[in-house]
């Protein structure tokens, strides 16, 4: 199915809509393909560690001028309802009231179908890398799905082990002689882009069987983790690259909650002794 026929579907739907009119089986149909871009109730801020109040109510300050209100907060090394943070959210304290807070990353993602970090310096390890604004595009292909943007701690940015969850490391392209961004205006800056793109989105074509979510993919990582110690595969190898390595195959190839049950069968099967005696 075209753009084109998911955009005359999706007009014919908010007119009938308006005018109180039904919509045919065949339309209302090609319908449940069809979304509008980005959602900006279903993307999260996220912050880890962060240790200064005051970039925390500058993050909220501006994440509520680009329309974004979902703050997530990751193990924060200071108070972020202080007197600094609210004084730096000016009129976005709402955002740091309703702010959620985790004890670790994976709690916060959770429900997620996209996740990206964000880091100002290469990686030796072979993490898939964007740009902000390739990143941005990417995730419009993902509908109102779930999102996640993920901010390191002010001095040291997001660990490996972090950055294992996301599906990409983001780099904002700034002055290569000069790269230094503070975290709220790396916010700023992704919110705004988020905010273009909604502003210009269309209806676009869904996938039928969407990407497996953040909390599938680490338990099925969980479980080949299992499997390939068990079968003594870790052993010969640096447990955590080898780990590493294999996040980052599947996470390229964004299979859907189906393909990873299939996958987790055959590491059961694999794991069952009973079928090698």
């Amino acid at each position: 199915m075209g753009i084109s026929f998911a955009r005359w579907a999706y007009d014919i739907n908010r007119s009938d809509k308006i005018h109180g009119q039904s919509i045919s089986p065949a339309v209302e149909y090609w319908l449940d393909y069809i979304e509008v871009g980005l959602n900006p109730d279903k993307i999260r801020i996220v912050l880890v560690g962060t240790s200064h109040p005051g970039n925390i109510g500058a993050t909220a300050r501006a994440m509520r001028t680009m329309g974004l209100e979902r703050l997530a907060l990751v193990e924060p090394q200071c108070d972020p309802l202080g007197e600094e943070a609210i004084a730096r959210a000016t009129s976005a304290e709402d955002v740091l009231r309703q702010a959620s807070v985790h004890e670790e990353l994976g709690a916060a993602l959770s429900g997620c179908r996209l996740v990206y970090g964000l880091s100002a310096r290469p990686r030796a390890e072979n993490y898939r890398v964007s740009d902000l604004r390739t990143a941005v595009s990417e995730a419009m292909g993902e509908g109102d799905a779930e999102q996640a943007w993920v901010f390191g701690r002010e001095r040291t940015g997001l660990s490996n082990l972090e950055l294992d969850r996301c599906h990409a490391l983001v780099h904002i392209p700034a002055d290569p002689q000069y790269s230094s961004l503070n975290l709220a205006q790396s916010v700023q800056l992704v919110a705004w882009e988020l905010r273009m793109a909604m502003a210009s989105a269309s209806p676009i074509v869904c996938a039928e069987e969407p990407p497996a979510g953040v909390d599938t993919l680490e338990r099925f990582f969980a479980h080949l983790e299992q499997t390939a110690t068990a079968v003594g595969f870790l052993q010969r190898q640096n447990p955590e690259l080898t780990m590493r390595r294999l996040r980052n195959i599947f996470r390229r190839a964004r299979p859907s909650a189906d393909e990873v049950r299939m996958l987790r069968g055959l590491l059961s099967h694999v794991l069952d002794q009973r079928r090698w005696l």
